[in-house]
């Protein structure tokens, strides 16, 4: 009779540990070592997303759906390996990763060890040429000394809150053995979970949320611990077994680890197995037991949306415009797929219509996660702008049009919470259920919302009584603290904003006057004027345009230099600067110092901001100060901290395709000198550099588009000129899994990463920012005309 201590008996008896742990009275019960190691996020660089489709119903995500139960469960893969997986709001990771280890009698291989395994990342459901139809992942690992390969398919169950894993090991020797471990960070955090075996699988809560994993075939042996100290991992790896198996982490919480011995592999083996969550242990276990006793087919089937289920693939056959589109790619639409799959991922489903900037701690695995963190999981105006357009133009106008009405939630008014100041202006960045979290006021987020309501009032997807409607509760408010500006008085922030000087412009690190912010300015107030008139609202009709007018004869005023003094072969020192704090254009004014690097002389500075004012209609594309700045923004012979253009080369092809940084004296990146993270350890470094970003070969690419249609028409051969270089250029910059990142490796400085030059680096990958702009690059070339184009801006303006 296995004899049990009193700890133990107690833990039995609440359930936490099961009579089938095979614990004898001498062995220890309780792991030691609390609270382990101190926890980190995971790698970044994702190289694939997922999560299941749920339809609306009225606006809204609901169990009352033709999807039925609304499953709140997403995932990540980086570097082979299931990576951040969330539950509830989509910012809520559970746990840090998930791999697989393999052992043989004298080796132990596991999928953290990326020296030795080659991994290949692949869908599951793709159509006749190759383009993905859901987010359903195979990721093979190959070990390089040819002993096994494993195979994974990942994806979750669309009728319930579990992630489902199926491993396949091929053997290629005798004696493997198969293991599965995982590192739960329970709620956002790894800091305060505890964990346990028990009779159905393993265990891991805090509070009420509850992490469960289960096999269908059970598990040979399971064991709980404290990362770094009692999780067998240094024992699996030098004795192919575990030194000790525990039960219980007992009543300390801290950073606590699973183990599972799966069984042997004997020529080869498969598992399933269901990673499940819910807010009581009971509820958490009855999830998975539900996904497992459905299995893999059927699971996956109503995951895909096969036949009468519906899925992921029923959402992609609902982009009418896709067809069409994909004759203006490169790659047979291979990239359009996956990124309307994407940006549709990153939406949460409590609060529908909330778009996160991507599904991913950007530099993670040297970001402490000892508390709850959003990361990039969150809502930026600016990001979802863009975002929301790229629905509208794949031909999903009903997300469109319900992140638009999900924007309310993100609007200053009186009631929201600590605000002491002026209304009207939008939050920088928040939580999808709109709890504050960044408070600097940035104009071009202002000014979004109010351009997104009058393209989908163009597009028929808001009515003229919609719109006045959100006009009066939404649009009008943000208009007029555009025209008005006022005091940001909320959490740190007690500021004046007089516009068009803005606290912060797109990049969120300087005030003043910025050519990309203003532009976004002037568009918002035009197309307010123009649906003030719909609403029969005279006065703000004159006031807004009126604005939008004097702030337009101020562009080439405040951010135009006649007296440059960037050292460029082929500048004339008349250009446009990335921003200024003071009136005088042709002032040595320093910017302020951030992300490390001292602030240099605004004229010093550049960046692609004014093309902005190209791409809404503010400016024609042959305006003397945009045709006076091109050759500055596309020079590669700037010093090197300086200069924003890279051309890149890819394996197989002999072309070369441009790429561009934020900006001059960018130090939003890794660090140059010292080959670190960004802010690694918590501290800015001064030798950090921002890095090139992908999305401005689309921004590049929309202003040739604006250049071809000065004559009134794209011909067929600019057409193909601009797919061949900016449209290509983007879909060499996607990874293998097709996710596009916010940051590729320039070349620049120390690489001990060993990235190759314009691949991503452990940035934000997917950037839901750079899918949106590769989409409209693609649907503004089918159709002929930029697809963020305001013609009522060309209108009011002449």
């Amino acid at each position: 009779m296995i004899k049990y201590s009193k700890l133990a008996l107690a833990l039995v008896g609440a359930g936490l540990i099961g009579c089938g742990s095979n614990h004898s009275a001498n062995e220890l019960v309780v792991a030691p070592g609390a609270p382990g190691d101190k926890p980190y996020w995971a790698y970044s660089g994702k190289t694939g997303i997922g999560t299941s489709y749920e339809a609306y119903v009225n606006g809204q995500y609901s169990n009352e759906a033709d999807t039925k139960t609304v499953s709140k469960v997403w995932f990540s893969v980086a570097k082979g390996m299931v990576t951040e997986t969330m539950f509830g709001l989509i910012h809520q990771a559970q746990i840090k990763d998930m791999q697989f280890i393999v052992t043989g009698p004298d080796f132990t291989v596991a999928e953290s060890q990326s020296d030795k395994l080659d991994v290949e990342i692949d869908y599951l459901h793709k159509d006749q040429v190759g383009r993905p139809l859901s987010l359903a992942y195979k990721i093979t690992s190959k070990d390089k000394q040819g002993r096994f390969t494993l195979e994974k398919h990942i994806f979750t169950d669309p009728d319930g809150q579990t992630l489902f894993v199926r491993a396949k090991l091929d053997s290629n020797i005798e004696g493997l053995n198969a293991y599965v471990n995982v590192n739960p960070y329970v709620n956002n955090n790894g800091l305060n979970d505890r964990a346990a075996v028990t009779e159905q699988g393993l265990v891991a809560f805090e509070g009420d949320n509850y992490l469960t994993l289960q096999s269908q075939s059970g598990f040979a042996k399971a064991s709980v611990g404290f990362t770094g100290s009692s999780d067998n991992l240094e024992a699996l790896k030098t004795n192919q077994q575990m030194a000790a198996s525990y039960s219980t982490t007992g009543d300390k919480a801290g950073n606590v680890n699973w183990l599972a011995h799966l069984g042997a592999v004997d020529g080869s083996a498969s598992f399933d197995l269901a990673l499940s969550f819910g807010q009581s242990q009971q509820a958490s276990f009855a999830e998975g037991a539900k996904t497992l006793s459905r299995g893999y087919e059927q699971v996956l089937a109503a995951y895909n949306g096969a036949g009468e289920h519906i899925g992921w693939e029923d959402y992609m056959a609902s982009l009418e415009p896709l067809a069409n589109m994909t004759d203006n790619t490169t790659d047979n639409g291979k990239l359009l797929y996956t990124s309307a799959l994407v940006l549709k991922a990153q939406e949460d489903k409590t609060h529908a219509g909330a778009l996160i900037a991507s599904l991913s701690n950007p530099w993670g695995d040297t970001v402490p996660a000892e508390q709850g963190h959003t990361g990039y999981k969150a809502v930026w105006v600016r990001d979802f702008y863009q975002v929301a357009m790229a629905f509208l133009a794949m031909g999903d106008s009903a997300t469109a049009l319900t992140a638009f009405e999900y924007l309310e939630k993100v609007q200053v008014t009186d009631n929201t919470p600590g605000n002491q100041g002026d209304t009207g202006w939008f939050l920088q960045k928040t939580h999808v259920d709109g709890e504050l979290e960044w408070v600097g006021v940035q104009l071009d987020q202002t000014a979004m919302p109010i351009m997104l309501a009058w393209k989908l009032w163009q597009a028929g997807v808001l009515s003229d009584d919609k719109l006045v409607y959100w006009y009066n509760k939404m649009l009008k408010p943000a208009a007029n603290f555009l025209v008005d500006g006022g005091l940001a008085k909320i959490l740190w922030n007690d500021t004046q904003i007089t516009p068009p000087a803005t606290q912060q412009e797109r990049w969120e690190e300087q005030n003043g006057y910025s050519p990309s912010t203003t532009a976004a300015i002037i568009a918002g107030l035009i197309t307010a004027s123009d649906i003030a008139k719909i609403a029969g609202d005279s006065a703000a009709e004159k006031k807004f345009l009126a604005t939008a007018k004097q702030y337009d004869s101020q562009v080439e005023a405040l951010m135009f230099t006649t007296e440059g003094n960037l050292q460029s072969d082929n500048s004339d020192g008349h250009y446009f600067f990335r921003i200024g704090q003071d009136q005088d254009p042709n002032s040595s004014t320093p910017l302020n110092s951030n992300n490390g690097r001292a602030g240099m002389d605004k004229k010093q500075i550049i960046d692609g901001g004014f093309l902005e004012l190209v791409r809404y209609g503010v400016r024609a594309a042959d305006a003397p100060s945009i045709v006076a700045t091109m050759p500055e923004y596309d020079d590669e012979s700037i010093t090197e901290n300086l200069r924003v253009k890279y051309s890149f080369k890819f394996d197989g092809d002999v072309n070369s395709y441009p790429g561009y940084r934020r900006y001059g004296n960018d130090g939003y990146g890794e660090d140059e000198v010292r080959g670190s993270n960004y802010a690694e350890g918590g501290q800015n470094t001064d030798g950090q550099r921002g890095r090139v970003w992908p999305f401005f070969t689309g921004e590049r690419g929309h202003y040739d588009i604006a250049v071809a249609l000065l004559d009134g028409k794209l011909d067929s051969s600019e057409q193909t000129r601009i797919k061949n270089s900016y449209v290509r250029g983007m879909e060499h910059f996607a990874n293998e899994g097709m996710m596009l990142p916010e940051q590729v490796w320039d070349g620049v400085g120390k690489n001990p990463f060993g990235y190759t030059v314009g691949e991503g680096t452990n940035s934000a990958t997917p950037l839901a920012w750079t899918h949106a702009e590769y989409v409209k690059l693609v649907r503004s070339l089918d159709a002929k005309q930029v697809w963020d184009h305001y013609p009522v801006i060309d209108k009011k303006l002449k």
